[in-house]
Order: C-alpha cells, then structure tokens, then sequence
C-alpha cells in the first residue's frame, strides 16, 4: 500500500512539474520594427551571458545588411569595456562582410561572441533568413 501511495504521489507531481515548465522556445521577446520585408531595422533579443547581456541590431536594405549595432553588450568593469572595445568592431564587420551569423568568435571574447551569434541569428530568423 506504502509503495502504491508513493507512487501515485510521485507520479503527481511529475506530471504538476512536466505541464508547469515554461520553454523558451516561444519566439523573441521583440518584434521587427521593419515597415516591410527587407526594409528598415531589425533587432535580436537580448542574450544573457556569463558576463552580461548581448544584444545585436541590424538595418537591411532588401536582402543586404547595411548596418549592425550592439545596443547591450558586457560593459560591467573595465575589462569587460576593453574586451568588447577591441571585439565588437570585429564581430560587426565579420557580419558585414558575411552578410550571415555565419562569423568566426573573436579570440578573448568567446563569451560575448557566442552571444553576438544568438541575437544576431535571432534577428536574421525574424525577416526569414
């Protein structure tokens, strides 16, 4: 009877914890500000990382991506300032010249790298790229 009754109650719970999970699977907090597809600024979500948030911009003109900018990015101590000084121009015109998150990290800045990726490839996914 104990174990019937530790089941059950098991059983409860995983089935109160399993429908209760929230996934994060359900799109970018943030919508495209575009007036048409192709046209305008896009912005990815913010990304959390070790070091703090990465958020990544882009302005297309048609299927080109004339402009990147990072509105949230480490910037916490200064270490973190000169990282990122030294690797954003780098990850923005890796992107640009790319045209894709199709980019290499940049040595020394791995974490914000990563990051830089997701909200970028976030923003493509956005406009169906």
């Amino acid at each position: 009877m104990k174990r019937i009754l530790a089941w059950v109650i098991s059983t409860a719970a995983a089935l109160v914890l399993l429908f209760g999970y929230r996934t994060s699977l359900s799109g970018p907090m943030t919508t495209p500000v575009a007036q048409s597809p192709g046209q305008g600024t896009v912005t990815g979500p913010a990304v959390d990382t070790r070091w703090g948030p990465v958020q990544v911009a882009i302005t297309l003109d048609g299927d080109r991506i004339t402009a990147v900018t990072v509105p949230q990015y480490p910037d916490g101590n200064r270490k973190d300032e000169q990282i990122n000084a030294r690797a954003l121009p780098i990850l923005v015109q890796e992107t640009l010249n790319a045209q894709s998150a199709d980019i290499d990290t940049v040595s020394g800045a791995t974490v914000t790298s990563e990051g830089y990726v997701e909200s970028l490839q976030a923003a493509l996914d956005q406009v169906g790229r």
